[in-house]
């Protein structure tokens, strides 16, 4: 593991005379009481690297007082964390990036540490998970919620990930040039996750420290609003990229409510001859149509979904690998 002091010894590929150029970036939005302390703690446990702070429309002096520390400090009027990751994205040139929320509830002490998986390990992305024993720093609903939305992903894409929604990663220049970003909001957590599990990306894992926020300072995720648009994000990635299992649930579920209707209808049918229930066998029967239309479905787009999957991976493949061991 790295410290401080230890530089990363790596050289860029086709350039043995040089570094790999690493660029922290940090999505703000009214972070004026933190900036200030995570901008100077990144350039301590990172000092050859650039801090980058994007300020997403704040009406506090964050911009000010991250420049003063400083940072590059750029604007991005479109509102949302996802809209702000998209435009870092697409703007910086670098070879390793790391992303991290700037209210100081992340260590960055572990930065090196991080880059330093990704480099070694030769993966694109190294995911922070969370470890804290702070109530106020990991309230138990987003703890709660943090693990249902994180079991769900790995029930439908794979137990690689065990933080869903850490906001502390680092990433290749491959993995970050060919994310195609959908997103708008807290939900970017869940897409940059899911990007990397089903594309079987080199993926790593390392525990870190999980702070409480500044003082003065106050969380922009609602517990409910924000958990919902994730839950739904999930259903909109798994409809999208595992059409088959999304389909054949909505089959499986029309179905038996195929079968609660109709066996009473049968059954009396079969006792007596007649169908006085007509609206129930009616309903039955469109059920289970509709049941057989959605496996269907199911089956065509999945053969659509591995086909765009096998162009991302190529155009993954078609960002070169500008650092080697």
């Amino acid at each position: 593991m790295l410290t401080n002091e230890q530089p990363l010894d790596f050289a860029v590929a086709g350039n043995m005379d040089r570094k790999p150029v690493i660029a922290v970036l940090v999505p703000c939005l009214n972070e004026a009481g933190a900036i200030a302390k995570v901008v100077a703690d990144f350039k301590t446990a990172l000092p050859e690297a650039t801090i980058y702070v994007y300020d997403n429309g704040s009406t506090d002096d964050t911009m000010k007082v991250a420049q003063a520390a400083g940072a590059v400090v750029r604007e991005q009027p479109l509102k949302g964390k996802g809209n702000v990751v998209r435009r870092m994205f697409a703007d910086v040139e670098a070879d390793v990036y790391l992303l991290v929320d700037g209210d100081d509830t992340y260590d960055a002490k572990a930065a090196p540490a991080l880059v330093d998986k990704l480099l070694h390990n030769c993966a694109d992305m190294v995911n922070a998970s969370r470890v804290s024993e702070a109530v106020a720093a990991y309230r138990a609903g987003h703890r709660f919620g943090n693990v249902m939305l994180t079991s769900l992903v790995a029930w439908f894409f794979g137990n690689h990930i065990r933080d869903l929604l850490s906001g502390y990663r680092v990433f290749s220049r491959r993995f970050v040039k060919s994310f195609p970003a959908q997103s708008a909001g807290f939900e970017i957590e869940t897409e940059l996750s899911v990007h990397a599990l089903q594309l079987r990306m080199p993926l790593a894992e390392v525990p870190t420290v999980y702070k409480e926020r500044a003082e003065g300072t106050e969380s922009k995720l609602s517990t409910y609003r924000d958990g919902w648009r994730i839950l739904r994000t999930i259903a909109y990635l798994v409809r999208e990229e595992k059409p088959f299992a999304f389909f054949s649930w909505v089959a499986t579920v029309l179905l038996a409510l195929a079968l609660l209707l109709g066996i009473p209808v049968v059954l009396e049918y079969l006792s007596t001859g007649l169908v006085p229930r007509l609206p129930s066998a009616l309903l039955a029967t469109a059920l289970v149509l509709l049941g057989f239309l959605s496996f269907t479905c199911g089956l065509i787009l999945d053969s659509v979904s591995k086909s765009r999957t096998e162009l991302r991976r190529l155009s993954y493949l078609s960002v070169p690998v500008r650092f080697s061991r």
